[in-house]
């Protein structure tokens, strides 16, 4: 499996580099390795260098190891994979955890399952598990996720935060996910139901005027309210289901969903020389062109090779 990644951090927070893959970390010359092209673009020289209180404290987290013998990824001639995106906030802690555990825990529900109808329940149950264990670890932090199971011709897209999955088909981009955010209408209600409250702080809508998102994994102090429970959606890979983008936050609060799509279009399809890689750091560029101060994360899928 492959996918192209680029992103940039904050400028307002600087991570260590432990926090990212690198490509030589994690390619080897074995046949079922995983290619990665990462690139991390760092902020202007004339960013701020110390952190505020007010921004996010994670970095995009990104992990891909080879998978286990036996496991439903392992098998090299198969057109099954596994991505996410993970953006946590107060701490690197959840979005570390998340990275490593939920593909692990997505794929042994899918296997212990074996029926293709009940995969959103195992999906659902992948992500309550993943959430359980870090709760158990017992520190703070959270992180919003997006992930893509392909299997047997089928995308299998979930979401929990506000990280986002958007899809061309044709050209024409389709969102395969709603943000979680309190502003939501259902999500309010839902909050608002178990006892908690949301108001608007500085323009922005939060839960118990904290966090500014209703679903994720971790976030202890306010687990009745920010559930960790996905939304998913399942769609079959058809020829004109042309790539797919995963990205944090970062990046939709600046660029539309059709305006990435047509950004990141002319170098992911035609006869020129593909170059999914420099679609993913023009979306980033351009994002923090536009004055983004997030950290913008984006991961490009070409769907093509799972027909």
């Amino acid at each position: 499996m492959s996918c192209s990644v680029a992103v940039c951090n904050s400028p307002v927070f600087s991570p260590s580099s432990s926090l990212f893959c690198s490509k030589t970390s994690i390619i080897s010359q074995s046949p079922e390795a995983l290619n990665l092209s990462l690139t991390h673009l760092k902020p202007s020289s004339s960013s701020p260098a110390s952190p505020s209180p007010s921004s996010p404290s994670t970095p995009f987290r990104l992990w891909l190891q080879k998978p286990t013998s036996g496991s439903l990824l392992s098998t090299p001639s198969s057109s099954s994979a596994f991505f996410g995106v993970f953006d946590g906030h107060g701490g690197a802690k959840a979005a570390e955890f998340a990275a490593q555990k939920l593909e692990k825990n997505i794929v042994d529900e899918v296997l212990r399952r074996g029926d293709r109808s009940g995969v959103k329940e195992a999906v659902k149950d992948g992500y309550l598990k993943t959430d359980a264990e870090f709760l158990k670890e017992d520190v703070s932090g959270g992180t919003c996720c997006v992930t893509a199971l392909i299997q047997n011709g089928n995308l299998i897209v979930s979401n929990a935060g506000d990280c986002r999955a958007v899809m061309s088909r044709g050209g024409v981009a389709e969102p395969l996910t709603s943000d979680h955010r309190p502003s939501r209408e259902d999500e309010k209600s839902r909050i608002e139901t178990s006892g908690g409250y949301v108001d608007l702080c500085r323009g922005v809508w939060r839960i118990q005027g904290s966090l500014a998102v209703s679903r994720g994994i971790g976030d202890q102090h306010l687990k009745q309210w920010v559930i960790s429970e996905p939304e998913t959606k399942i769609i079959g890979i058809k020829p004109e289901c042309e790539f797919l983008i995963l990205a944090s936050d970062g990046l939709w609060d600046k660029v539309s969903n059709q305006e990435a799509v047509d950004i990141a279009r002319p170098s992911c399809l035609g006869i020129n020389k593909l170059n999914p890689l420099g679609a993913c750091k023009k979306l980033v560029e351009l994002s923090v062109s536009r004055g983004s101060s997030d950290d913008v994360s984006v991961m490009l899928v070409q769907l093509g090779r799972y027909l």
